[in-house]
């Protein structure tokens, strides 16, 4: 039926961009439940940048298909699903087993993509969108009139943060390397260099009663700055250590670490709140949940791009077979915006 065949980029260990393997096989086939997706997009998040260091706290052993999230075509469906979708183009959060030319997915995980947005376009908000909508909305629950300080305000989960945040009015304060001071001011926000500037300092004169909320994905020592920036009843979120990406030793010591810490925040009598935010966490709870959330939250988001309160920044479009070169620019921390991989 499918004479194209599949191709899929396999990360074999622990290896540099280089060293990830591409791999040719039989496109296969959706069983029940199921639909054929075929990649339009996909891209390179974070958390491919922490797995192929092994460092990924609840990745899957090697060898396996890289890829947390990817916008594509229904091909076929399996026993039970609609027929109809086929043709439609969907998103899904898949963690694993994006970056490949065609993807079985739950059609339960698919989201609808609105007419009118492009697949790449699409593709930039789909983790990103996901964790900067229930982090801003689900946890700190912001509200118009209030500030928040936004780490990496440039980055792939910063920048959405950063514009759904003022859609819904907050003052935002963003961090972020001089180069991406011009642009951020253009965009709204008050930016902060973190390389020479005392952040701590520099957001108590903007902010002296403090900050509403603080979203991390440092964590370490900033997590803990963070916390000491919020105002009464404010909301840390922290979403990751990246101060530890190129650590040696136990993956998930960093992790338990920041739980320990937000554990203990959250048992002081201080009305100040702090979360530490996966955005698959939800999942093994409750699958049922976790999904209509999902679809809720990515249909927003896709309502924003559509009415331009979000732009999509897509730093660059690389095919497939040059997964280490979008890799090593991702990683490079030179580009704005989302680094998308097509088929």
């Amino acid at each position: 039926m499918n004479a194209e065949g599949l191709v899929e980029v396999v990360l074999p260990g622990k290896v540099e961009p280089e060293g990830l393997e591409i791999r040719h096989g039989a496109v296969p086939t959706a069983g029940p439940g199921q639909v054929l997706i075929r990649m339009e997009a996909t891209g390179v998040s974070f958390a491919e940048q922490q797995m192929r260091r092994g460092r990924y706290y609840d990745q899957p052993a090697f060898p396996f298909v890289p890829g947390y999230d990817m916008v594509g075509t229904v091909l076929t469906t399996g026993e039970g699903v609609e027929p109809a979708l086929a043709g439609t183009r969907v998103a899904a959060l898949v963690k694993v087993g994006g970056w490949a030319s065609h993807v079985l997915v739950d059609a339960a995980d698919v989201v609808p993509v609105p007419d009118g947005i492009g697949a790449a376009e699409a593709e930039t908000v789909v983790v990103n969108g996901i964790t900067a909508w229930q982090m801003l909305h689900r946890k700190a629950r912001v509200r118009a009139g209030q500030t928040i300080l936004v780490h990496g305000a440039n980055g792939g989960v910063g920048s959405v943060l950063v514009q759904l945040a003022q859609a819904a009015d907050v003052k935002v304060i963003g961090t972020a390397s001089a180069r991406h001071h011009d642009a951020l001011r253009e965009r709204g926000v008050i930016p902060v260099d973190y390389r020479t500037e005392d952040v701590a300092a520099r957001v108590r004169e903007l902010a002296p009663a403090g900050v509403d909320a603080v979203f991390d994905h440092v964590g370490g020592r900033s997590a803990v700055d963070s916390w000491h920036l919020l105002a009464p009843g404010g909301t840390l979120v922290s979403y990751g250590s990246a101060s530890t990406r190129d650590d040696e030793g136990s993956k998930q010591w960093p992790v338990l670490k920041l739980l320990g810490r937000v554990w203990l925040w959250n048992a002081l009598p201080n009305r100040r709140r702090a979360y530490f935010f996966n955005v698959w966490a939800g999942r093994a709870l409750a699958k049922n949940r976790f999904r209509a959330q999902l679809r809720a939250d990515l249909t927003q988001v896709f309502g924003a791009l559509q009415r331009g309160d979000v732009t999509a920044q897509i730093a660059a479009q690389l095919p497939l077979t040059r997964v280490a070169d979008a890799l090593r620019l991702a990683e490079s921390g030179t580009v704005a915006g989302k680094v998308v991989l097509n088929p």
